[in-house]
């Protein structure tokens, strides 16, 4: 047996049947486009909490966003990689605001482009008042590259919360996703701001959907009235 093979797998949440329909219940709601950001002096207040998605080039953020929301066209999804250019503000029922971030590793654009990018992504990270976590989207069929690294050791640098999301399960076999499993796991034990836990998901299938709701809305305003 490989050492691979021996390591324990990543422990992804359980959720009580409560907090799934609590998760439900804010994406049930008003999910709306706010505005996009291409300059730290265009952010909104941070007056409730934010929580955003960041990955690599097509790893699925715009799809992930759109299934989470039940909403087909609400992020833009395309396979030109590289294609969100700001940070895409969306609002969650006035308790959450939910920010698509550019994807990282891959553009086609030019290279000022993509350093403006890139700075302004990185100045977002590190100094967001009200920045609750950063769901960092790792492709199931490729796992965590060098440029996932390098984002995981800003945020720790930065003490940002971060949790992995692995996307595209529906497109690998059951034993290959379980290494995929254990080599991410290993990862987020070495990593001082990574959440212990590891979420798995399919935008194609909606796997893992309800889930991934539930983590969301823990860091959600409470209700109107509540």
């Amino acid at each position: 047996m490989t050492v691979e093979e021996k390591a324990p797998l990543a422990t992804t949440p359980e959720f009580t049947s409560v907090q799934i329909e609590e998760g439900r219940l804010l994406f049930a709601r008003d999910v709306t486009f706010m505005l996009s950001v291409v300059n730290l002096e265009q952010l909104p207040s941070p007056d409730r909490p934010e929580i955003c998605f960041a990955g690599r080039s097509n790893v699925g953020k715009s799809s992930l966003i759109n299934a989470l929301t039940n909403r087909k066209g609400l992020a833009r999804a395309s396979n030109t990689p590289g294609r969100t250019r700001e940070l895409n503000y969306f609002n969650v029922d006035d308790r959450l605001n939910l920010v698509d971030l550019p994807g990282y590793g891959y553009a086609r654009a030019s290279k000022v482009d993509i350093a403006n990018w890139t700075k302004l992504t990185r100045m977002f990270l590190r100094g967001r008042a009200g920045l609750r976590r950063v769901f960092l989207l790792i492709d199931s069929r490729h796992g965590i590259k060098p440029s996932d690294i390098e984002l995981m050791e800003m945020l720790d640098d930065a003490a940002v919360t971060y949790q992995l999301v692995l996307t595209k399960i529906d497109k690998i076999k059951r034993a290959e996703l379980d290494k995929v499993m254990r080599r991410t796991s290993r990862t987020i034990v070495k990593r001082p701001a990574a959440h212990p836990e590891l979420m798995v998901t399919s935008s194609e299938k909606k796997t893992g959907l309800d889930d991934l709701r539930a983590e969301i809305a823990t860091l959600a305003l409470p209700p109107a009235g509540v």
